[in-house]
């Protein structure tokens, strides 16, 4: 009997260490709500995003609209946009490149048949039925519509509502109107009640909008005057890199990441049914909803208003940066935008201190270039991201033995230091390998993101440890920063980090 009930004791000890083992793997990720109107390039977005889903937790799939693409109220009620640009390109309509709403359940499908792939190269990815439960349809009859509430408003509202204080990322692939709609919600139930100012200052704390563009105004004419305490990160410019218009942003040499030849045969074929979905140049697959397919014939992809494509070149996924932020590589960019990540590098605005944008002062110097350049924040990340892209591909299909893996970086030393000028600060990391690749080791200065305004040498930048001296025009309070770069010699190469600040006494 006693060896029974201590049988029962260690399995019930053991279950509950578990379960709290995977809550607070859970909690340790970045919670996130997507909004996506189902552009073509949302599409794409969504197929990357669901091979990282393992990196954060997906709270919510939202459907919503935009200045480009509306249902319409099925009345034939006729609309014109407030955005300037498809005001004039569009005028007034019923209806505008509706791409519907089956998209998203099709492409959860398709990731639910490389999902038992995917959960052996990588804990922690979500399940088909899972995702699935948590698609909601937003507001979607018009651009910027915000009046009435939606299922896909009542989910966020619920979300921003509950015990959970982690921050929650909103990613606003289209407009913001079904997030405004949340907010206006919450507005209605609470305001001009004794509840109001806590429940205000609760959602400003937990709600973070991670936006491309302004698709609609409902940020502008709502959110920004009543919830001006939430916290928006907004991508107008460095987002170019991933967006139609790559052949002008991306310097020809990084050309090759983006073009048929890799895409084709690194990532949309021969990689199971979800990458197959991948809309691409030529495809010969026609984006639903476009009013002019220039995309997927052959024929029409020689010359466009984007450029001259060949067959299986990118087209577009000018949305990926919202959710790349959240993918922790080591750059210590979650922690601050300003840092600089995967996702690109915003900037606290002077103006608004819960704003950070891109722009003049988030503009990194471009090495192929040798020019500042407003995009290459993320743009300098491009070959890096799509090694890693090919090798989540790679996932769909190998099991973990036939597959690359990322390495392990670690930091020997603390990730903030403190250093006085003149003297010298040793540098020391390592990296483990889980497929047991070669290692290569590269310490270099984020100069951008320093606020010394100055150059340092690195002695030995190519080895685990390494050491500078701090400038003797350094001033008090000034940060130089670090990073450790380490990448395996697999296929394809993948790369890891880990920065070091260090602040001068």
């Amino acid at each position: 009997m006693k060896k029974s009930i201590l049988f029962l004791t260690i399995c019930f000890l053991t279950l509950a260490s578990n379960l709290l083992l995977a809550q607070n793997q859970k909690s340790s990720k970045p919670r996130t709500i997507v909004t996506t109107d189902g552009e073509l390039d949302d599409v794409d977005s969504f197929i990357r995003l669901l091979l990282y889903s393992n990196e954060f937790s997906i709270e919510g799939l939202i459907i919503s609209s935009s200045q480009w693409h509306y249902k319409g109220d099925g009345k034939g009620t006729k609309f014109t946009s407030e955005m300037e640009m498809t005001k004039k390109m569009y005028g007034e309509r019923t209806e505008l490149r509706w791409p519907g709403t089956q998209w998203i359940y099709n492409l959860v499908d398709a990731y639910g048949k490389v999902y038992p792939s995917l959960k052996t190269n990588a804990a922690g990815y979500p399940s088909a039925q899972h995702l699935k439960s948590l698609i909601r349809i937003g507001n979607i009859d018009f651009e910027g519509e915000m009046e009435k509430d939606t299922e896909g408003s009542d989910y966020i509202k619920k979300k921003l509502l509950d015990d959970d204080m982690t921050p929650l990322y909103l990613q606003v692939w289209g407009g913001t109107n079904t997030i405004a709609r949340a907010l206006k919600s919450i507005e209605d139930d609470y305001k001009n009640t004794p509840k109001w100012q806590s429940i205000y200052e609760k959602v400003c704390k937990k709600a973070i909008i991670y936006a491309i563009l302004d698709q609609d105004a409902t940020y502008r004419k709502y959110i920004s005057v009543n919830w001006k305490d939430i916290k928006i990160y907004y991508n107008s410019k460095q987002f170019w890199c991933l967006a139609y218009f790559w052949k002008t942003a991306v310097p020809i040499e990084l050309h090759p990441f983006l073009e048929g030849k890799f895409m084709g045969e690194k990532i949309i074929n021969n990689h199971g049914a979800l990458t197959k979905m991948y809309y691409s140049y030529g495809d010969g697959n026609p984006p639903a909803g476009e009013i002019e397919d220039i995309y997927s014939d052959p024929a029409k992809i020689k010359k466009n208003q984007w450029g001259s494509f060949g067959q299986y070149d990118f087209i577009s996924e000018g949305d990926s940066p919202a959710f790349l932020h959240l993918v922790n590589v080591g750059l210590g960019n979650l922690e601050n935008p300003q840092f600089g990540g995967w996702g690109g590098r915003l900037v606290q605005s002077k103006t608004s201190p819960n704003r950070w944008e891109d722009g003049e002062n988030a503009a990194d110097f471009n090495t192929f270039t040798k020019k500042t350049d407003l995009a290459f924040a993320q743009t300098r990340w491009l070959e890096v991201l799509q090694n890693d892209f090919a090798s989540r591909a790679d996932w769909c299909i190998k099991n973990y033995k036939n597959a690359n893996h990322p390495p392990i970086v670690k930091l020997n030393i603390p990730a903030n230091l403190t250093a006085a000028p003149n003297s010298i600060v040793k540098l020391n990391g390592t990296a483990t390998d889980p497929d047991g690749n070669t290692l290569s080791y590269h310490w270099w200065q984020y100069e951008e993101v320093d606020t010394y305004n100055g150059k340092i040498s690195i002695e030995n930048a190519d080895k685990k440890k390494a050491s500078f001296k701090v400038p003797s025009d350094i001033k008090k309070g000034e940060t130089i920063h670090l990073i450790l770069e380490v990448k395996d010699n697999g296929t394809p190469q993948l790369t890891r980090y880990q920065r070091v600040i260090v602040s001068i006494k």
